[in-house]
Order: structure tokens, then C-alpha cells, then sequence
């Protein structure tokens, strides 16, 4: 009986998803993105790693844990969606747990954290690093993603002269450097496995000037606007 009516009750369920579906199919729009550089830095990441245990921080309506999900591991996805998303957030690719990882209530360990395009956004991100760090087994890994220039910090890159965009955000976008990465490894017991630099825009920073479709992977020295990171914990 149980199962009769789980069969008559799913198509009903399916309504509403497949409707969505098929409404942003009808309406997409083109806009290149930084999602296949992070993307396939992430996943090559995990074929080496293959690890257990996985926390995405910062989901937001993605569907990475659901992939992540689909390659075996068991995947935990949070956000902070009470304080950040001021109109809510529903994920439908993944169940999101309503988490800070500045005040984070998670006590479980993980074998590999990711935070893509995420911490960028956190006005806290030192706090946040060391939450993150706090939640990693020993020797477990963490993978960044994030606006990056070698030499220099800052704070919200939509404020710079020749932004593209992003004036009207409610929400900072910093840019990050060597000194910052270099103080979240020494306070938190970090190494970096590999990093990799991207130039994305023909300005110096993040946003500024004319977006360069495909992006460039390019060396620490060359102009670059985003960084993958790879970091271990030591202890």
C-alpha cells in the first residue's frame, strides 16, 4: 500500500521542480562566468584527494554539493542564509544548512572543506579561515576560490574606478593578497599544495575594465584578478 501511494504522490511532487526547470530553460541569458576555472579546479582536486567527508561553505543556490554528492562522498552544504540572503534563499539542487562559519554551530570534522567565491564576501574573513581550519581533520584540505592580486588588498572592488558592475551590491567583494594568505597559513597551520592565477578582466583588479572571455591562467608575476588555492592542514 506504502508503495502505491509513493508511486501515485511522486508525479505530484515532480510539478512543481519540473515547471521551474523548464521556466529557466526558457529564460536564460548569456553571462560568462568564473564557475568552469573554480569548477575544474575543485573536481580535479578530488580525484586526487578522494576524500570521505565533505562541507561546501557558502553553497547559496548552487548545485556543487549535489555534484560532489554524485561523485560518492558524503556532503554537507551550509550558508548563512538568515543574516545574507535579506529575500531568503532556496536551494533546489541540495538540502543547505542555515550556518555562519564566522560563529559556525557545526561540531563534526571534515576531510575537505570548499569555499568558492565566498569568502570574498565575508567582512570577517580572518575568523572565518580559522573556523574553517577548526573544522578540517588533521592533514584534511581546504580549497579556495576567490579575487586575488599578489601585491595588493582590497577592500570592495566595486568601489574602484572602471568597475563593471556590482555598484548596487549589498554585499562587499574584496580582493585578496600574498600578506593575507600568508597570515590565514601562519596563524592556522596551513600549506599551500598548488595555486593557480587567472586573469579575467584588463584592469588590475576584479571587475575592472573589459572582461576577457576565455580567461587566461598566467603566473603570480602576469596581471590576474582570481586565485585557486589549494591549502593542507599540517597538525
Amino acid at each position: 500500500m506504502r508503495k502505491l501511494m509513493k508511486s501515485m504522490l511522486k508525479p505530484l511532487f515532480h510539478l512543481g521542480p519540473s515547471w521551474l526547470c523548464k521556466w529557466e530553460y526558457e529564460h536564460q541569458v548569456l553571462r560568462f562566468s568564473e564557475r568552469p576555472v573554480e569548477f575544474s579546479f575543485v573536481f580535479r582536486k578530488l580525484a586526487d584527494i578522494y576524500p570521505r567527508q565533505i562541507l561546501d561553505v557558502g553553497t547559496g543556490t548552487t548545485a556543487l554539493p549535489h555534484i560532489l554528492r554524485n561523485c560518492g562522498a558524503l556532503v554537507t552544504a551550509t550558508d548563512n542564509i538568515k543574516n545574507y540572503w535579506s529575500a531568503g534563499m532556496f536551494n533546489r539542487h541540495y538540502h543547505v544548512i542555515n550556518d555562519d562559519i564566522t560563529c559556525t554551530r557545526l561540531m563534526r570534522k571534515f576531510d575537505l572543506i570548499t569555499c568558492i567565491s565566498v569568502l570574498e564576501h565575508i567582512e570577517t574573513p580572518d575568523i572565518a579561515m580559522r573556523n574553517m581550519f577548526s573544522l578540517l581533520n588533521p592533514n584534511g584540505h581546504l580549497i579556495l576560490t576567490f579575487p586575488y592580486t599578489e601585491k595588493n588588498y582590497v577592500r570592495n572592488v566595486y568601489e574602484l574606478t572602471g568597475s563593471s558592475y556590482g555598484q548596487d551590491a549589498p554585499y562587499i567583494t574584496q580582493s585578496f593578497s600574498r600578506i593575507e594568505l600568508n597570515q590565514w597559513l601562519l596563524e592556522n597551520q596551513g600549506v599551500i599544495m598548488e595555486q593557480e592565477y587567472w586573469e579575467f578582466w584588463s584592469g588590475d583588479y576584479w571587475t575592472v575594465g573589459c572582461q576577457i572571455i576565455p580567461p587566461l591562467k598566467v603566473s603570480a608575476d602576469d596581471k590576474h584578478q582570481l586565485s585557486c588555492i589549494h591549502i593542507q592542514k599540517l597538525t
